[in-house]
């Protein structure tokens, strides 16, 4: 799971502690890249680079690379034997092609889609492939629409932001096909995912991975509008004690022509 590669810098403990089914909940993602020994492997968005470990393990030799330079230094001092880069994910640059790309959790938070899949297509060489999952059409609906009930609540002005890419598969297939990435298995599907700590689980979620919608708020405001969508969406997400996240995910395989 990445940074954003837009200026936005995590909580790298926060992260491991609280949201580890970014990473956990991939082990089906895994399977789909098939990472095979002396494969070179690109793993884009790496987080604290949890993955990447378990792609090395597979005899790959992998590169995490993420625009958060505090998760890339937990990643490094969690596994200083593999090799870690901060890169920014729609400036891949690197002199040699690789097998694979590797991405979880990760694209749907890059708004210029096109620079991040031009730079994936470069990084590959022909007969490489490209294997992902990252947030898809209609992810966290229930959030976004409680958001957007909250701003109007308490009287923002304009309308609330809505700081991520949710493409549907016909959408981000077309732009793979228009970089040379030939699209051989694609598919959106719900996963309901329970957040951990109980009550404060959504307060959490939105600490991490929605500081942009309040990031011009004051303290103030910002713990009256968090109080808010939590009013908001709790018919809809609060389910037997614990907060549930409607998230959909988009889980896509396309090979360089």
């Amino acid at each position: 799971m990445s940074s954003i590669g837009q200026g936005t810098e995590w909580n790298a403990e926060l992260y491991d502690e609280k949201h580890s089914f970014v990473w956990k909940m991939a082990s089906g993602l895994l399977d789909l890249l098939g990472a095979k020994p002396g494969e070179r492997i690109l793993d884009v968005g790496c987080g604290t680079g949890h993955l990447t470990a378990q792609i090395a393990a597979t005899g790959a030799q992998v590169i995490g690379i993420d625009a958060s330079a505090t998760m890339i230094q937990q990643a490094r001092e969690k596994y200083p034997a593999l090799r870690f880069e901060v890169m920014d994910a729609r400036e891949i640059e690197f002199p040699e092609p690789f097998d694979a790309v590797f991405s979880n959790a990760t694209l749907h938070w890059i708004n210029e889609p096109a620079r991040v899949v031009a730079g994936i297509s470069k990084a590959l060489r022909p007969g490489g492939r490209f294997v992902a999952e990252f947030g898809g059409k209609g992810n966290v609906k229930g959030i976004l629409e409680a958001v957007e009930r909250a701003w109007r609540k308490l009287g923002l002005s304009g309308s609330a932001p809505n700081p991520w890419y949710y493409p549907s598969i016909a959408e981000y297939a077309e732009l793979l096909e228009n970089h040379w990435l030939e699209v051989t298995f694609a598919t959106l599907f719900d996963r309901p995912t329970p957040l951990e700590d109980g009550e404060r689980g959504l307060s959490n979620w939105l600490g991490m991975f929605g500081a942009a919608l309040a990031e011009k708020a004051s303290r103030e405001q910002a713990q009256r509008f968090i109080a808010t969508v939590e009013e908001e969406a709790r018919p809809a997400l609060w389910r037997d004690g614990q907060w549930v996240m409607d998230y959909r995910r988009l889980r896509i395989v396309a090979w360089k022509r």
